[in-house]
């Protein structure tokens, strides 16, 4: 299966196992940007891997 160029809200969350709340909190916290397409919000691929690889370097893993 060929990996997205973007996630969806509920894509994004599936993918990184957090709940809609933690998503929008980090998006609130400028922690992770969201692209608008119309009424749909995305958050590019390299945007998640970027927000993961933090998260990562936060709790010390």
């Amino acid at each position: 299966m060929e990996e997205p160029v973007a996630y969806r809200v509920s894509e994004f969350c599936r993918v990184y196992a957090i709940s809609r709340a933690s998503f929008y909190r980090e998006v609130r916290a400028e922690r992770l940007r969201l692209l608008k397409r119309g009424r749909r919000s995305l958050v590019e691929r390299s945007e998640a891997e970027r927000w993961f690889a933090n998260l990562k370097k936060l709790s010390g893993s």
